[in-house]
């Protein structure tokens, strides 16, 4: 039987997980993908291309948009 102490850990890992997996959805926007699979970017409405997507499966952005996002986040504008 588990004592209070193991108890006490397994639910704080439980959250932490839980914590981290909010973050990660929130710092990874998702794709906007339609019923035939093609992905469009989320900024522009543009697709993303198939060729980037093979490099970067879960790519929410085109390379511009992203550019501009990674532009946009090192400034501190994002």
């Amino acid at each position: 039987m588990p004592d209070l102490f193991d108890r006490a850990s397994e639910l704080e890992e439980q959250q932490r997980q839980r914590a981290l997996s909010a973050h990660a959805a929130i710092r990874q926007p998702a794709q906007d993908k339609d019923a035939q699979g093609r992905v469009w970017c989320i900024d522009c409405g543009v697709q993303v291309s198939p060729k980037r997507l093979v490099l970067l499966p879960s790519a929410p952005r085109c390379v511009d948009c992203q550019e501009i996002a990674e532009l946009r986040s090192r400034h501190g504008m994002a």
